[in-house]
């Protein structure tokens, strides 16, 4: 199968994921979560991008970055690189930690941009993990919901969509079914509730 080819310019974002080969434990203690968040930001500085949302599970991690000058290829090979050796060494390991390759998704729009940011928030709900997003620790949902300092992200553009108060609103949106009605109104998002109201209107 040919691999779709992946936009590239500053500005571009993108959903990425990378998983354990064969699906197996990337993460073994919280030591290893905040390994790999260590070199996150080693690499963000070696190499900056904008990320705007992040989780990490189990057995694979889900980034939604924002490109500047240099291409998610190499943002990406850094990264893993750095922590496989870490398992490795770590668990006396040895091959492959990663599947070949990292997946990656291009966003397109705004409205791409915020549902990939309620699915990655919502993936410790939907494994069973959490009952409520925000109680997860390793995903940038508590930087959303109660304001937390995470120097690693900035929540201000996917927060810039929704209608003033955008954290409250951006909770709102997070625990609204995707069944619900939603409209675009002056670059904002708005959820219609049972009386047709919009929030952020009332």
């Amino acid at each position: 199968m040919v691999r779709k080819v992946l936009p590239v310019y500053k500005g571009a974002k993108y959903h990425i994921t990378s998983r354990g080969v064969r699906r197996s434990t990337l993460f073994f203690n919280d030591d290893d979560f905040e390994k790999y968040l260590a070199i996150l930001k080693e690499t963000k500085e070696r190499y900056p991008f904008i990320l705007h949302t992040y989780c990490l599970m189990t057995n694979h991690t889900h980034l939604q970055l924002e490109m500047l000058e240099i291409p998610p290829s190499i943002i990406m090979k850094n990264l893993n690189t750095k922590f496989a050796k870490y398992i490795n060494r770590k668990y006396e390991f040895s091959g492959h930690v990663f599947e070949k390759r990292y997946g990656a998704e291009h966003l397109s729009s705004p409205e791409y941009e915020i549902d990939v940011s309620k699915y990655i928030h919502l993936n410790p709900v939907s494994a069973g993990m959490v009952a409520m997003p925000e109680d997860y620790r390793w995903s940038s949902c508590r930087s959303y919901i109660f304001g937390e300092s995470i120097p690693l992200i900035d929540p201000n553009l996917i927060l810039s969509y929704f209608p003033d108060p955008p954290i409250s609103n951006y909770e709102r949106y997070l625990h609204t079914p995707y069944t619900d009605k939603f409209f675009w109104e002056n670059g904002k998002i708005h959820i219609l509730d049972e009386e047709g109201y919009s929030c952020g209107q009332r």
